[in-house]
């Protein structure tokens, strides 16, 4: 009768409502972290954006950027007689990753009612359709349609895209919630090492040769050509039933690493206001913060510590032109790395925070990171460039590895009915985060460069300092507990908020659902996602040997 209902009401539905994307007998769960990736890869571009910022700042030529920022925002951003600065294009960066928060903020309760179908095809509308209007803002040479399209546009398309494959993932995932949460989101940490390159490709395409000529068209190519993969992906994802769980499945006791698991849930409005969540949300923020205020500065951090000894020089002063662009080719192969750590990394810990538990794997990043960053500036000091380098990939792992734990996190804390909106609200610690990290360590050395600190020594207190917020985040990391029971909803309460996302018409399916194989289509989709990012791993690698 039940699944009688359920047939009657997807007919009668949308085809992006979530009753019609339950899963049938047939399905296989192996077949939603592909979907999931389909949108974090195309979301993931947002950390290969510099690609743009220099030929966004030469459009036109003969100009001058600085006759309008001289005059100010207001006419930089409605002139078309001069370029931009580079500063003003890399607000857009800025905004999106805000926006990004933001959003994820504001709608992470509805995301959870309208299912991940609905929510990652407005992702793909608003990530695709943002980039098609700031090409368009590009075109036209207004950078305030640029900020609309890419920034805020975009942002939203960022936020609903991040957060809605993590929740479904999970609820698929009981029994390895990190694995599937960091398949997820490696797929954002690899969206750059896949779209940078494609990007750079199709500048030169569209402007035959002249990549400032061909940044409009790219923007658009890419806009539609993400908007179809994330449809793609926001089409092949399904929810399970309610009361689904994995053949074989029991859930585990409350012991070990398996002590902070909790089997109740904690409704959105009560599970912010928790000190459980603010917790979380200060160890989010401070193990970000670190690892991001690297990443702004580590291809001239490399270059200002090493210089010359990159290329096996000591004296700086004589050498070559060809010498100097083997430095800058050095350090950009860092770039390719940390592309490679922050995505990989994600999936390794995630996936290792399911044996040792979230709370380890956090005490882990602080501990380790808080030694890394104290015995870089004796590396640099020492000239062992190859050690510095390994400590910024480790970093980076561990960056991008404290994303793809925190809502596996969230889940063991507070339940699966709500982790996506619980995720959402928790975001805001990576929009802060993404402020407080670049501007920290480009300050802090700004400020030693105009007291007349050696450039090679520059870093040395930013990094000591970026070790004390680690020890504060460790600090936070051991304060939490498992969430009091009175914090959980009742018994009520949860029948009535899966009432609101008609869980009540599905659980009859719990115990036939999602047992199918794999099959073809599985194979396919596993491939279509896993052939362009071992290319993407590749291309990273290859940038990377110019270190070696």
């Amino acid at each position: 009768m039940a699944s009688t209902q359920l047939s009657a009401a997807g007919l009668r539905g949308s085809l992006l409502d979530r009753d019609r994307t339950v899963a049938g007998a047939n399905f296989n769960r192996w077949l939603v972290p592909p979907a999931a990736l389909a949108i974090h890869l195309c979301i993931g571009m947002a950390y290969g954006f510099s690609v743009f910022w220099l030929p966004m700042s030469l459009l036109l030529p003969g100009t001058d950027a600085g006759t309008c920022s001289a005059q100010g925002l207001l006419v930089e951003m409605f002139s078309t007689s001069c370029n931009w600065t580079v500063p003003s294009v890399t607000h857009t960066f800025e905004m999106f990753i805000a926006v990004l928060g933001i959003s994820a903020f504001l709608w992470g309760g509805w995301l959870e009612r309208a299912g991940p179908r609905k929510a990652g095809f407005i992702a793909a509308l608003c990530w695709g359709g943002g980039l098609v209007l700031g090409g368009i803002g590009v075109s036209m040479h207004q950078l305030w349609l640029l900020w609309l399209g890419c920034g805020i546009l975009g942002g939203v398309g960022q936020g609903l895209g991040y957060i809605s494959p993590v929740s479904t993932l999970i609820k698929w995932f009981p029994d390895r919630r990190g694995l599937a949460t960091g398949l997820a989101i490696m797929g954002y940490g690899g969206g750059a090492m896949i779209g940078a390159p494609i990007a750079v490709a199709l500048m030169r395409y569209h402007g035959d040769g002249n990549s400032s000529a061909g940044v409009a068209a790219t923007l658009i190519t890419l806009g539609i050509l993400y908007f179809l993969v994330m449809s793609a992906g926001a089409f092949g994802m399904r929810v399970p039933p309610s009361g689904w769980k994995p053949t074989g499945w029991t859930p585990p006791a409350g012991n070990g690493a398996k002590a902070m698991i909790t089997q109740n849930h904690t409704h959105l409005d009560v599970a912010w206001k928790t000190p459980q969540f603010w917790l979380i949300w200060g160890v989010l923020c401070l193990n970000v913060t670190a690892g991001i205020g690297v990443i702004a500065m580590a291809s001239p951090m490399l270059q200002d510590v090493f210089g010359a000894r990159l290329i096996g020089v000591a004296d700086a002063s004589s050498i070559s032109a060809a010498q100097k662009a083997a430095i800058v080719a050095s350090a950009a192969g860092l770039i390719g790395l940390i592309s490679l750590f922050n995505s990989l990394g994600r999936l390794f810990w995630a996936s290792v925070s399911d044996h040792i538990g979230r709370k380890t794997t956090y005490s882990v990043f602080f501990l380790l990171g808080i030694a890394l960053y104290v015995s870089m500036p004796t590396l640099g000091h020492l000239g062992q460039a190859g050690l510095f380098v390994i400590g910024i990939c480790l970093i980076l792992s561990m960056y991008g590895g404290g994303f793809a734990t925190v809502p596996a996190y969230l889940a063991d804390m507070f339940g699966t009915q709500m982790v996506g909106a619980i995720h959402g609200r928790l975001l805001t610690a990576w929009s802060v985060a993404g402020v407080v990290g670049p501007f920290l360590i480009a300050a802090i050395r700004q400020k030693q460069i105009d007291a007349g600190v050696a450039q090679h020594l520059v870093y040395d207190r930013t990094l000591y300092i970026l070790a004390g917020l680690l020890l504060v985040g460790l600090i936070l990391n051991l304060l939490i507990r498992p969430v009091h029971d009175r914090h959980h909803m009742t018994p009520e309460e949860l029948a009535r908020e899966k009432e609101l996302q008609h869980e009540h018409r599905t659980v009859a399916l719990a115990d036939s659902a999602a047992r199918g194989r794999l099959g073809g289509t599985g194979i396919v989709a596993w491939l279509a996602i896993g052939i362009p990012f071992l290319i993407g791993v590749f291309i990273a690698l290859q940038k990377a040997s110019a270190l070696f």
